[in-house]
């Protein structure tokens, strides 16, 4: 049985230097942890003659990725470079040089999971993902693990730290997007080109994730309704204020009988709703079980060292089952056939803000076009507008079934009475 566990890194950036520095500080306890050492050997690096401030023994740099993944020494093969194609094809060498892989690529696992798995199945090797969604809060293993005994229906939350820092301080400082997003860019929690993170690519694909698991349902990426916080207005955060509500992008991943929903959309939410109150760069997954109720997982999306400690803890995962010989065992295809669920049964709350022609009976004939499509009102708010002739109209939806309010929307936006259809978000909890 081996007393040490040689480890390859792949990338050694901001997270891959936090998995260093975690494996030296805390040695001693996962040693006691694991009845062995654990100790980075190999790392790729892009500038092998960069200074670096690495704690404990040296570890030898490469530029070449086959140093590590066919380096017959290591064990483990953990990845924090990024990228989708290129990773694959390295991970799946690695894979098949019977090394075992933690990874903390989101991306990856979205769109290539199964074949990673497959795999991963075929050469009895162990593949961990704690870290792809939501840094470090423990959210794959407590479904995985925690609930596995128990029937999912739902998991909603804040699982983007760089939207809702944006969306946290519009709210709190009343400033514009343009102007936060740069401010966010500049403290290091958006990235230069912030397209994933605004547009709602990153929370998609850590819906995805979350899905799979806890429905057992091979769900796709394509399978999200998407829509960033990109262009997002002050006023709408202002509007939803006045209304009893704060504006989050929240991703929603609903199960039933009927089939399953996934969305990723920006949403108003009652400010006396938990996910309200996070703010800044955490995240928060609520999860509900039949079992269970409801449960809320709550921390740190993102940053060195929530990042990293994941990872270690996918690690520790990996070196305990070498030790008892269980390596291959963690993935378990999932269950049930994909299952989509019409739009005609697919229901919610929705906000709708709009500005319209400043005449007598424009109210009545909005409310019709709704009302032949069977959709009531819950609350509405009209005021005047920066123009004379127009009003400005802030209307929150009865729930309502997604075909219905497509086709109403049409309907209104055809109407010769509506200068423009401003925002249109979800509205997610509060009485129906």
């Amino acid at each position: 049985m081996k007393d040490t566990i040689r480890v390859g890194l792949l990338g050694l950036g901001t997270v891959g230097t936090g998995v260093i520095e975690i494996l030296h500080t805390n040695k001693e306890s996962i040693k006691h942890k694991t009845g062995c050492e654990v100790k980075v050997t190999r790392a790729l690096v892009h500038d092998i003659h960069k200074t670096r401030d690495l704690p404990g023994e040296a570890v030898q740099l490469t530029t070449n990725y086959e140093d590590i993944t066919k380096d017959p020494e290591i064990d483990v093969v953990v990845e924090v470079m990024g990228g989708v194609e290129h990773t694959l094809n390295v991970l799946l060498e690695a894979i098949e040089n019977k090394k075992h892989i933690v990874s903390a690529n989101k991306d990856l696992v979205a769109e290539h999971g199964e074949i990673l798995f497959d795999a991963a199945v075929r050469n009895e090797t162990d593949l961990y993902y704690e870290a792809s969604v939501a840094g470090g809060i423990p959210i794959i293993r407590s479904i995985v693990d925690g609930l596995s005994s128990d029937n999912i229906r739902k998991m909603m939350g804040i699982v983007n730290g760089t939207t809702n820092y944006i969306l946290t301080k519009m709210s709190q400082d009343g400033s514009d997007f343009d102007d936060v997003l740069k401010e966010a860019q500049e403290l290091g929690f958006a990235e230069a080109d912030p397209t994933a993170d605004v547009d709602g690519l990153d929370a998609a694909r850590k819906m995805t994730i979350l899905s799979i698991l806890g429905f057992s349902m091979p769900t796709r990426l394509s399978d999200v309704k998407l829509k960033g916080i990109r262009g997002m207005s002050t006023s709408d955060i202002a509007y939803a204020d006045k209304l009893g509500y704060t504006i989050k992008l929240i991703g929603i991943a609903e199960h039933d009988e009927k089939g399953i929903t996934l969305s990723v959309e920006p949403s108003l939410l009652p400010k006396a709703h938990p996910l309200s109150s996070v703010n800044d760069e955490y995240n928060a997954v609520y999860v509900y079980g039949d079992a269970v109720g409801e449960t809320m997982f709550y921390g740190p999306g993102a940053g060195k060292g929530p990042t990293a400690t994941a990872i270690v803890s996918d690690l520790i995962a990996v070196v305990k089952n070498i030790r008892l010989g269980t390596n291959g065992n963690n993935y378990v295809h999932p269950q049930h056939d994909r299952l989509l669920k019409p739009k005609a049964k697919t229901y919610s709350k929705k906000y709708i803000r709009l500005h319209v022609l400043d005449q007598p009976g424009i109210l009545l004939e909005i409310t019709r076009i709704f009302a032949d499509k069977d959709i009531s009102f819950d609350q509405i708010i009209q005021q005047p507008s920066d123009s004379r002739e127009e009003r400005e109209l802030m209307m929150i939806t009865h729930s309502v079934n997604e075909e219905a309010f497509e086709k109403a929307m049409e309907a209104l936006e055809q109407a010769a009475s509506v200068r423009s259809v401003d925002s249109v978000f979800r509205v997610e909890g509060g009485d129906d």
